[in-house]
């Protein structure tokens, strides 16, 4: 008989001595119970294992085992909750999407991150190990950050050290900064489409949401210049550089047009850079805040997307009281960022190892878009791509008119292909259907082979 039939049988004897025994009565002891059943101490220990899983027992140690008379737990009521928590500000659907991962099996034709084989993983393993070594890992750094690491991101924004936040990602940035910038029931303008993660921050911050459209050359300057009219609203959240969805770049000519209007209704812009280092064709352009001499301009940065999704560290900058304010309100939400991970960062970003790897990602990004582009041209030439994005991760495409995308990105799905839903992308239901698309996450033979299946999906 094998160990497990023979504690099993143990412990169905002592369930029979249970039961006839009284609430809190002790059992006999290991060594006891050995001699009584001929088994050895570790059948009994996890005959009596067994006995406590079930709520039968309760070990104490240095005391014993006791029997527990425990009743059937009530079926939980949490009814109540719904009138306590009253409406709920965040969208379960939107949140539930930007969460979802699909499965090993999924081709990823749309997620916010980078292939494994397109990281600096290896580098990232001996940074990591040497910074677990270091004293400064395990030790708090100060609630802005590590000034080493401040002074990097600092730089690549010709701002003041002393200007820079450092925080866990450019989520927790934006969910920050709206929080902080804006009062509860207040409006925040965005572009639309945008990033849903934005809009989740909006309303995880308790404020109302304007959304003013955009087209290739960014946010629309005169309908921006309506809705602050019309709102008050004194938070603006753009995505100068390679806005996901559209791959949008703010032409110049809007920048400055965008600015003058923050300066006139004295409004913050909550300039979202997550692509800093995603460009393809050409030069990034400049930080909007390298145009702001006011303060106006608050960038949330991030490493998360060119460096790894694991690491979980990006900056909010930001000049004057407000940043002042940023900073003295971030203790609400933890003392700092983990240090080590700020000191992988660092070392990321003060090594030969970090230009290497962008040049490497421009190139490796530049034939994931270009067969991107080619393998919807060729298997999907029903949907109109809206632009050649020139950096970032992201294609925005438009499906044939009267296309359900709920449906479509449920079958898209069931095939074994992540889509992305256009209707996340608005803040209210879009005129006309549309998917996004990535290419940072799938390879070549995947890009093609996903939008030969969705061509499937789409004839069905």
């Amino acid at each position: 008989m094998s160990k497990d039939n023979r504690s099993s049988e143990i412990a169905a004897l002592l369930r029979r001595r249970i039961a006839a025994s009284a609430d809190g009565e002790r059992l006999a002891g290991v060594r006891e119970l050995s001699r009584e059943y001929q088994a050895s101490a570790a059948t009994i220990s996890a005959a009596l294992a067994e006995l406590s899983s079930l709520g039968l027992v309760r070990s104490e140690p240095g005391r014993g085992t006791f029997v527990t008379r425990s009743t059937p737990a009530p079926e939980p009521d949490f009814s109540w909750q719904s009138q306590a928590l009253g409406p709920a500000r965040v969208d379960p659907d939107r949140a539930s999407r930007l969460g979802g991962y699909g499965t090993a099996e999924h081709i990823p034709l749309s997620w916010g991150y980078l292939a494994p084989e397109l990281l600096p993983n290896d580098e990232l393993h001996r940074m990591g190990a040497r910074a677990a070594k270091s004293s400064r890992a395990w030790v708090m750094t100060p609630a802005a950050g590590s000034p080493e690491l401040r002074r990097m991101f600092a730089a690549e924004y010709r701002a003041d050290p002393s200007d820079v936040q450092i925080v866990a990602g450019g989520q927790q940035g934006l969910v920050f900064a709206m929080r902080t910038l804006a009062e509860p029931g207040a409006t925040v303008i965005t572009e639309s489409p945008s990033y849903p993660g934005a809009i989740l921050a909006a309303q995880s911050a308790g404020l109302s949401i304007a959304s003013v459209a955009a087209d290739r050359d960014g946010i629309m300057v005169d309908r921006l210049a309506d809705a602050l009219e019309r709102t008050r609203a004194r938070v603006i959240y753009l995505q100068p550089s390679y806005a996901n969805p559209t791959g949008a770049v703010l032409s110049q000519e809007r920048r400055t047009q965008v600015l003058e209007l923050a300066v006139r209704h004295g409004a913050f812009i909550i300039e979202d850079d997550w692509a800093r280092h995603l460009g393809l064709d050409g030069s990034t352009p400049a930080p909007l805040m390298t145009d702001d001499a006011h303060g106006h301009v608050v960038t949330v940065t991030t490493l998360s997307k060119p460096a790894s999704p694991g690491l979980r560290i990006g900056a909010i900058i930001a000049r004057g009281p407000a940043g002042a304010r940023l900073r003295a309100s971030r203790t609400a939400d933890d003392l700092c960022v983990a240090p080590m991970v700020q000191e992988i960062a660092h070392s990321l970003l003060a090594s030969n190892v970090w230009p290497r790897h962008l040049k490497r990602l421009r190139s490796e990004l530049t034939l994931r878009r270009d067969a991107l582009v080619a393998a919807v041209r060729a298997n999907l030439p029903e949907m109109s791509i809206q632009t050649v994005p020139r950096g970032g991760l992201h294609l925005w495409a438009r499906l044939p008119e009267g296309t359900d995308t709920r449906e479509f990105s449920a079958a898209a799905y069931a095939a074994g292909v992540l889509v992305g839903d256009g209707r996340h992308f608005f803040v209210d239901e879009p005129p006309a259907p549309f998917l996004r698309f990535s290419y940072g996450a799938a390879t070549k033979a995947q890009l093609d082979q996903g939008t030969r299946t969705l061509a499937r999906t789409l004839a069905v």
